[in-house]
């Protein structure tokens, strides 16, 4: 296969704003925008072949207050010196076919998919045109795609679209289908510390024991270039299983509405610097520094960096 000539960004989120929103969250003063303050966003933009002279396109799809999260979407890029961002408000199969929309697309540096129900994103875009052109561009150009929550979800090639976190491990409760297929191998949960999503991905993992699994909490993303390599960024926790070692499971033996066991799933964990080589199936340690404010801007290669 090809390496990928583009770079995928997926963050874990903050507050949703989509189909989950709980009644003690305040629609009208979100706050799912804090992850730009440990330089995600800005992250997003040094990736770009044309820095701050990027066209950004954020896509609303997944969200049920669109407006609302376009505008803090203008603003936050706004604040990095990106003047050039626009916002699609697509809400139909027949919208993601719009010439007009299509060609922005075609001229884009960036595309940023927000938060909300990722579903929406699959419904919305799976065989369409504006798929097609995002995924030629992704494989074939310096092309920055990025999604945060749902937009993160819907990026792989599996997708987790309902679980209930606390009954998780009981089979038949996690539903997974086919995501916009940006990366292969890995399926991608977020709000995942806060939400306690683990039984959610450990269970995900061990149906599709030949795929990783990878829980972003909130604040936390992963940048994944030539589509094996992915390196943490912001300051959340970012959890990986891996199913390959897996001696046995009775997944496969219980009735739906059983409990599940597994036994010998490999689990790492990885903040900001670290990477994860999807090829070689190793972690790659680097050393953080912090410069100001908490803010983590670079990092130093350590002597022994490859943990096996």
């Amino acid at each position: 296969m090809i390496a990928p000539k583009g770079k995928l960004v997926i963050i874990g989120g903050a507050v949703d704003m989509g189909s989950n929103v709980s009644v003690t969250e305040h629609i009208m003063q979100p706050h799912y925008i804090k992850f730009f303050e440990k330089g995600i966003l800005r992250r997003i933009i040094n990736e770009s072949a044309n820095k701050e002279g990027s066209v950004v396109e954020v896509i609303t799809t997944a969200s049920q207050i669109p407006e609302l999260v376009g505008n803090e979407y203008i603003k936050a890029f706004n604040q990095l010196s990106v003047t050039h961002v626009n916002v699609m408000h697509i809400k139909s199969r027949e919208d993601a076919q719009n010439p007009d929309l299509l060609a922005r697309i075609a001229k884009a540096d960036v595309v940023m998919f927000s938060g909300g129900d990722q579903l929406r994103l699959t419904a919305i875009f799976g065989g369409t045109q504006f798929l097609q052109i995002l995924k030629k561009r992704y494989n074939e150009e310096n092309f920055v795609i990025a999604g945060t929550s749902a937009g993160a979800a819907a990026a792989s090639t599996h997708m987790i679209y309902r679980g209930q976190s606390n009954e998780a491990l009981i089979k038949g409760e996690v539903q997974i289908t086919a995501g916009l297929g940006f990366i292969d191998s890995v399926i991608v949960d977020t709000h995942f510390v806060q939400r306690g999503r683990i039984g959610r991905l450990l269970y995900a993992v061990a149906t599709n024991p030949g795929i990783l699994g990878i829980g972003l909490g909130e604040d936390a993303g992963l940048l994944i270039t030539g589509g094996e390599m992915m390196e943490a960024i912001g300051s959340g926790l970012i959890m990986l299983v891996d199913g390959t070692n897996i001696v046995e499971t009775n997944v496969y033996d219980v009735e739906i509405g059983d409990p599940v066991s597994i036994e010998n799933l490999k689990v790492h964990v990885m903040s900001i610097f670290y990477k994860y080589d999807l090829q070689q199936q190793r972690m790659i340690i680097k050393k953080a520094i912090r410069l100001e404010d908490d803010v983590y801007i670079t990092a130093a290669q350590s002597s022994n960096d490859l943990i096996q």
